[in-house]
């Protein structure tokens, strides 16, 4: 399912500066740049530290700015041993959108040292503030290159469809973030399961396709496929065409999580989260230990 990556990163004459600003106490605030943000933000990953968004010292930061960031932290991660096995979708669901204060959906990429085998806890040693929702998720059978891609040619390209949940995580203090910070910060990534069911696209009906998410042994949320911007196909689409207007393509074999169908909802130690599907099964997880 590996897929070689052919990121590269920005160019330094590519790269954006922040200028000098003052904050409130009068302290010149930092110069931040495409490197010296991606460099952070991989230390908050490794360190499990939050931070306040660069949006607050860097307003130019913006969802282009965010991506250039996104891509060369992705050649750092390849140069550390990860393989690029596909993308992911944030805030394609008018619920996520609300919550975040972020009204456009947006994609970042998956690696394999982002795979959570069934059965695992949550890996609170890894993570900050993990929180979890439930996602449509798609394996390729053929590539899928935009500009133009329609939902109904994003579907033809879908080899098998599953239910699932990311497990998501920010390295910004409570989840406060602008576009440019989120999409810096590779769209919240953390960690991803699939379910025990795959079926081929045309066997069912994604639209209608239903959830709902349980927590401790409460139902607190529910969803349909619909949710997600209209339908999961329309997320692919949307990822494909995305993609292309940065130079990429989506690969043979990867995998697109399609972005969350509710918001999500937080996974601490000792808790139980469950999400089950109409057609596609439950996938079950606990919040693991303290770290």
């Amino acid at each position: 399912m590996a897929t070689k990556a052919t990121t590269k990163a920005p160019s330094k004459a590519t790269a954006k500066k922040a200028a000098p600003r003052k904050a409130a106490s009068g302290k010149a605030k930092a110069n931040w740049t495409i490197e010296s943000v991606a460099a952070e933000l991989l230390a908050c990953e490794d360190e499990r530290r939050e931070r306040e968004p660069f949006t607050d010292e860097w307003p130019e930061l913006d969802l282009d700015t965010g991506y250039q960031i996104q891509d060369l932290n992705l050649t750092k991660r390849l140069e550390r041993g990860e393989q690029l096995i596909g993308v992911k979708l944030g805030l394609t669901s008018r619920a996520k959108q609300q919550r975040m204060g972020v009204h456009f959906p947006f994609v970042a990429w998956l690696t394999d040292a982002m795979i959570l085998p069934a059965g695992d806890p949550v890996p609170q040693h890894k993570l900050i503030h993990p929180r979890i929702e439930p996602e449509i998720v798609f394996v390729m059978g053929d590539g899928l290159a935009g500009p133009g891609v329609s939902c109904a040619q994003a579907m033809s390209a879908v080899e098998s469809v599953y239910g699932g949940f990311e497990i998501i995580d920010s390295r910004y203090h409570n989840f406060r973030f602008k576009a440019g910070d989120v999409s810096a910060d590779n769209a919240s990534s953390g960690f991803y399961v699939t379910g025990p069911i795959g079926v081929h696209p045309s066997s069912i009906d994604l639209a209608l396709e239903g959830v709902l998410v349980e927590v401790d042994g409460q139902i607190v949320d529910s969803a349909t496929g619909a949710a997600v911007q209209g339908h999961p196909g329309e997320a692919l689409a949307l990822a494909a065409n995305d993609l292309a207007r940065r130079g990429h393509s989506i690969e043979p074999g990867w995998v697109v999580l399609t972005g969350g169908m509710t918001d999500a909802v937080f996974a601490p130690p000792g808790s139980s989260v469950a999400v089950h599907f109409t057609n596609l099964g439950s996938c079950f997880i606990n919040g693991g230990e303290q770290p």
